[in-house]
């Protein structure tokens, strides 16, 4: 059966879908001796599909990974950095990425920390990063100063980013100090850097951030401790599920 040729190379764990079409973009894909363009079509098991002059084979599709990380500060979520610093998959072993397609789905940013999902599976990429899927996801952030109600409330009503309002989040007051306050927060979009953006511009600038929970994964469940920092763990079938039933 022919299929798209970005939704061949997710699957078979090459890249995922953005990244494929990038590639097609590039003319470093081709079928049957001819580049590809965007929209193109392929059957894996009669056509012969190359990447950069490698054949790709219906028997390389390797089996599906899904990973939590726990990402520690100074790393980013990308699988190559132009600025050549530490990525987060130099925090696992070669045989989870070498050949193995697998990439971060979403990101923190350099300063932030906690849950990032891992994944050779490009379909699933693709529709837990798509707008029109609102995935919860946790944090326990520290702004500085004591937030007003007024501020509060106008965080989770919605703030304007870009010329265009934040969905309605979730922020609850779980510290105060004299001079800072901690707060929990879910968002149901992610745009870039959204929480440091609008804690900014409401004037509590944010002092640490920390993801703890994807939907329904978290770093730490009831009769667990958190995920150590730098560590991963492979996904239960049911949290598996639980992501798939998202979309």
């Amino acid at each position: 059966m022919k299929e798209r040729i970005q939704k061949i190379l997710s699957q078979w764990g090459i890249a995922s879908r953005r990244q494929a079409e990038k590639m097609i973009i590039a003319g470093r894909v081709s079928v049957n001796g001819k580049t590809v363009s965007l929209g193109d079509k392929a059957d894996i098991n009669r056509d012969k599909v190359e990447v950069d002059g490698r054949v790709v084979k219906p028997s390389d599709r390797p089996e599906p990974i899904y990973l939590l990380l726990n990402k520690p500060k100074g790393y980013v979520c990308t699988c190559k950095d132009p600025q050549h610093r530490p990525t987060i998959l130099n925090l696992l072993p070669k045989k989870l990425t070498q050949g193995q397609g697998i990439h971060p789905v979403g990101r923190l940013d350099v300063d932030s920390t906690g849950a990032i999902l891992l994944t050779n599976d490009g379909a699933l990429t693709l529709n837990l990063t798509h707008p029109r899927y609102h995935l919860p996801k946790t944090y326990l952030v520290w702004v500085s100063g004591c937030l007003t109600f007024a501020a509060l409330n106008q965080w989770r009503k919605g703030v304007m980013l870009d010329g265009k309002l934040t969905l309605p989040a979730k922020v609850q007051v779980i510290q105060q100090d004299l001079d800072k306050t901690r707060l929990k927060i879910i968002l149901q979009e992610g745009r870039n850097r959204q929480i440091r953006r609008v804690a900014q511009q409401l004037g509590y600038p944010v002092l640490d951030l920390h993801r703890t929970a994807i939907g329904s994964v978290k770093l730490k469940s009831p009769t667990q401790p958190e995920l150590a920092k730098g560590k991963y763990r492979a996904l239960s079938l049911e949290e598996i599920n639980s992501l798939k039933a998202k979309i």
